[in-house]
């Protein structure tokens, strides 16, 4: 059987609300709806998302109501929350930073490899009584999606493992040992297996 990690679509962009508390987008929102009718959607028998509102919202749509997401905190996105909201360019010229230098904090974010620690370890404890015969998802965020990436794969933080601009793109990996079986690709795009 097979995990997903799957990263929340766009959001509603707000520099005046915390960034855990944007929502999706109506385009995130249609996408999100897209992927939930593939067939790769309905096999999925666990969705578990971060606590984020984007995350819940993107896990609640592919669940279409089957039954209840679970959220766990230690899948939120690397914190960022020392800088507060940047803008676009000034983003993604932290973002690089971030993954250049996994073992430094910029401007007091929490550092990559810290990142790393914790959502490898949020994704190991669901695994750890999680029914290997069971498809499962787990749906957060494009930095720690690529940490989790990094770390399945055995290579180095770096971001050129980063999945495509604009979210809401997943990655596979096998449960019977943790091998990454397909790299990014749109949520609404993927075919399964």
């Amino acid at each position: 059987m097979f995990a997903l990690y799957i990263t929340h679509p766009e959001v509603l962009i707000d520099p005046a609300v915390p960034v855990p508390n944007w929502g999706l987008s109506g385009r995130g929102r249609d996408r999100a709806t897209l992927a939930a009718s593939s067939g790769w959607a309905r096999q999925i028998g666990r969705f578990v998302a971060s606590t984020e509102r984007k995350a819940i919202e993107t896990a609640e749509i592919l669940s279409a109501g089957r039954f209840p997401v679970e959220t766990d905190h230690a899948m939120g996105e690397n914190d960022r929350s020392a800088t507060g909201f940047l803008p676009p360019d000034a983003f993604e010229a932290a973002a690089d930073r971030f993954f250049a230098h996994p073992h430094d904090s910029f401007q007091g974010w929490e550092r990559a490899v810290d990142a790393q620690a914790r959502i490898v370890a949020a994704v190991e404890q669901v695994l750890a009584t999680h029914d290997p015969a069971t498809p499962i998802a787990f749906v957060g965020h494009g930095g720690v999606g690529t940490l989790l990436k990094c770390h399945l794969k055995g290579t180095p933080i770096r971001r050129d493992g980063d999945q495509p601009p604009g979210g809401g793109n997943l990655f596979a990996f096998r449960l019977a040992d943790n091998s990454v079986s397909c790299d990014w690709t749109a949520m609404e795009s993927w075919k399964g297996f």
